[in-house]
């Protein structure tokens, strides 16, 4: 009895709660309803609506002509919201809609189109990706024509979403200069170094956060209108970076070498026109840019025979030495301590003057030389080297620049041997563009300019800041001994070691360099090969550094390996340089005016050229319809010539059209890029050069 008793006593108990907890939920929702409503509503729009970064356009990258090497180009998401669209509207449009979002993305029947948009309308869904595929700005103003979408975002829903991505025109040409910048913010080149001025400044815009996570841009008066970035314009020239990128990757591939680099420079200015970096990729097949070793930490090397440009600077700015004193080398072997120096020739030169010791590169005769002079003060020849400023970073433009190594006289790891072998270019190290600022000093009359690659920063027409040539030294030696080191850089090429690329339409000055390349702490026979110098050298105007690392095959010395991309460069962009080259300007002014009573037509597709005189009423001969002729004056009458060989070789296009070079050009499988406007003026490999299939040809059009 007390068992039941106690059994109905806690049911009751258990309704009870029960009926005053269901009396207190009506009671709970109208005090959310009444009292808190606000506050939950607000905090609803909190969580439902957020200001969002709206990026800014980045700026271009611009060469030193004008020609675009980086630009972002604006590529769209297309979205609709399809409850905005008029049911009437909605419903007379939805299927020719359809179909055309069906025929351009070919993913789906337009059925399929209209079941998926129809069904989000129904779901009073705001925001519906129509496809994941974006398009560019052609096809946006077009779609913006279609039904529906022609009534805009208020009108008829469709939201373009920008998205910009960055594009190059020029491909992978100077990709590592030009450089990178990830999601992080982290990369490379001028587009990481220069990343404040080109990445503008963001704005902030009101976005709703829909049904799967998606966000949709909302109308605000509040919104911050992005600031578009600064332009950022170099001293790069397109066609120069051309011709050094495709001689370094011929020869490295020539031979199976592990990396290359090429910088050219104009002496006066410190005007960097070309950096090249070319490595061997991963697998072994093919070069492509993958790091800058030519200005990186990755560069810093023992440079070799180069560096002994600052071991005779040192000695005659002594006043010691002639460069027609005699110096002893005997069989090539001489021993400072416990190491044995060595020249590369077997056998050794025996008594050498000064002159010939340099255009020779005898290891022995400087490194006895500077032995004999600093040996007992070192710190004097290191003097030198500060002097020259080489033992410090230039303070280029670019991030990351390889810091100069060099012993100091008195350091723990500075031995009895350490002068003679640095006087050669071991025990130290420098990357290409330190010693490059050394041989352009030289060329500029011993004044030293800083290297730079960046020139101006810009939006629009407007210039906001301008970078212009600085001086690092006034005079690292005196005129003295700047000219007697000019007599020896242009005796190398005329006598020496490099004389294999001697030029009988303009001088070149320089010097090789062959290092043994350091592994594991010994030296292998594995070399690090290069030479470094200017032209023309009766009145420099560009220099240039060549290295290339670890070339295979017989005779790989800087003289045989680098030497030959120095010329072929040179050869190039002295064909182009009409300021150097002024018969190809007086050739272009003397056909121009070939004779006043004919009209002047340089070239032409034949037919064409047949109906444009025989409508003017001028005696021409009858042109093959369908070859490109070139005109050739005789008195009165104008005859024409074939401008198409069947040789491989490159053709001679200047003075056609643009579309007559293209024809003409592409048909013989090169590749062609273009500058300015007109007709062709220049062009980067000379007429009659070696056809080589697949190269690209750049055109100066004016």
């Amino acid at each position: 009895m007390n068992i039941k008793r106690s059994i109905l006593l806690r049911v009751r108990v258990v309704f009870i709660l029960v009926a005053l907890v269901a009396a207190a939920i009506p009671y709970r929702i109208a005090k959310l309803q009444l009292e808190e409503g606000d506050k939950w509503r607000e905090k609803a729009e909190t969580i439902n609506f957020k200001y969002r970064e709206v990026p800014a356009t980045r700026g271009n990258i611009y060469a030193g002509d004008g020609s675009l090497m980086a630009t972002s180009l604006p590529f769209y998401r297309v979205a609709i919201d399809p409850t905005i669209v008029k049911e009437d509207r909605y419903k007379a449009k939805i299927d020719s809609l359809s179909q055309k979002l069906s025929a351009y993305y070919k993913d789906k029947s337009a059925t399929a189109y209209k079941r998926m948009i129809t069904d989000a309308r129904k779901d009073n869904k705001r925001y519906l990706v129509l496809n994941r595929r974006q398009i560019g700005y052609q096809d946006m103003q077009m779609m913006s024509t279609w039904p529906i979408f022609r009534g805009g975002r208020l009108g008829g829903g469709v939201l373009f979403e920008k998205v910009e991505k960055r594009y190059r025109p020029f491909n992978s040409l100077a990709s590592r200069t030009v450089g990178f910048l990830n999601e992080d913010e982290y990369g490379a080149g001028i587009e990481y170094s220069f990343n404040e001025y080109l990445k503008g400044k963001d704005g902030k815009a009101l976005f709703q956060r829909l049904a799967g996570g998606s966000w949709k841009p909302v109308f605000d008066a509040e919104d911050v209108k992005p600031e578009n970035g600064f332009d950022v314009i170099t001293t790069l020239d397109v066609n120069i970076q051309d011709v050094a990128e495709t001689a370094l990757r011929r020869q490295l591939e020539d031979r199976d070498a592990e990396f290359g680099s090429v910088i050219v420079m104009e002496v006066k200015t410190g005007q960097i026109k070309a950096i090249a970096n070319l490595q061997k990729n991963k697998k072994g097949v093919g070069y492509g840019e993958n790091y800058n070793f030519a200005v990186g930490d990755q560069g810093n090397t023992e440079p070799g025979s180069t560096f002994k440009l600052l071991s005779m600077l040192a000695l005659l700015e002594e006043n010691k030495i002639s460069l027609n004193d005699k110096v002893e080398t005997g069989n090539g072997a001489h021993k400072f301590y416990d190491r044995t120096m060595r020249d590369a020739k077997y056998g050794g030169y025996g008594t050498l003057t000064i002159r010939e010791a340099f255009e020779k590169s005898s290891n022995v005769a400087i490194s006895k030389l500077v032995d004999e002079y600093f040996g007992s003060s070192p710190s004097k020849f290191m003097a030198y080297v500060e002097k020259a400023g080489l033992k410090e970073p230039v303070g280029f433009q670019l991030v990351g620049e390889g810091k100069p190594y060099f012993k100091k006289p008195g350091d723990k790891n500075w031995y009895g041997t350490s002068l003679p072998w640095i006087s050669i270019g071991y025990e130290i190290k420098l990357n290409p563009l330190h010693t490059l600022s050394l041989y352009n000093a030289v060329a500029n009359g011993g004044k030293m300019v800083k290297p730079f690659i960046v020139k101006a920063i810009a939006k629009g027409n407007t210039i906001h800041e301008e970078f212009e040539t600085e001086v690092i030294r006034d005079q690292i030696a005196s005129d003295k001994t700047i000219k007697l080191l000019q007599e020896l850089l242009e005796g190398v090429v005329v006598r020496g070691t490099a004389r294999n690329i001697a030029n009988a339409d303009y001088k070149i000055a320089g010097k090789t360099g062959t290092a043994q390349k350091l592994i594991d702490g010994r030296y292998t026979q594995k070399y690090y090969t290069s030479f470094a110098g200017y032209f023309p050298a009766d009145n420099p105007k560009y220099s240039m550094i060549v290295v290339i690392d670890s070339p295979k095959g017989f005779a790989a010395y800087g003289g045989d390996v680098s030497a030959p991309v120095f010329k072929e460069i040179a050869d190039r962009i002295y064909a182009l340089d009409l300021e150097l080259n002024p018969s190809n300007q007086n050739q272009i002014f003397q056909a121009e005016n070939i004779d006043s009573k004919t009209p002047f037509i340089r070239a032409g597709r034949g037919g064409e050229l047949n109906e444009i005189f025989e409508e003017l009423g001028v005696q021409a001969s009858p042109a093959n319809a369908e070859e490109w002729v070139r005109s050739v004056s005789n008195n009165e009458k104008i005859q024409w010539e074939n401008n198409e060989t069947e040789m491989p070789q490159v053709p001679d296009v200047s003075g056609l059209p643009l579309r007559d070079a293209l024809f003409i050009l592409e048909n013989k499988g090169l590749k062609v890029n273009y500058s300015g406007k007109g007709i062709v003026k220049q062009q980067s490999i000379s007429p009659g050069s070696e056809l080589i299939k697949n190269a690209t040809i750049n055109l100066v059009l004016g």
